[in-house]
């Protein structure tokens, strides 16, 4: 995969508030904004997977115990 630069602007004082918190936790105020950026991404992708499994299982809520998937496929 290749990188690619992106510029972000901020005001001073939210600048100075990453880079201290980032500080705080040992890592670069780059780390922590690709971090916080791709987590926020996957949280959002997990919840509307979990809403969409949720419709499915709201419209034939029923359940298998892992006993009985275990019988039928170990």
């Amino acid at each position: 995969m290749s990188s690619a630069t992106m510029t972000i602007r901020l005001e001073s004082e939210e600048k100075t508030l990453i880079l201290d918190y980032a500080h705080t936790f040992g890592i670069s105020a780059l780390e922590f904004i690709r971090t916080a950026a791709l987590e926020r991404i996957e949280d959002a992708l997990d919840l509307k997977t979990w809403e969409e499994v949720k419709v499915e299982f709201e419209s034939d809520p029923t359940t298998i115990s892992s006993a009985a998937i275990a019988k039928k496929y170990l």
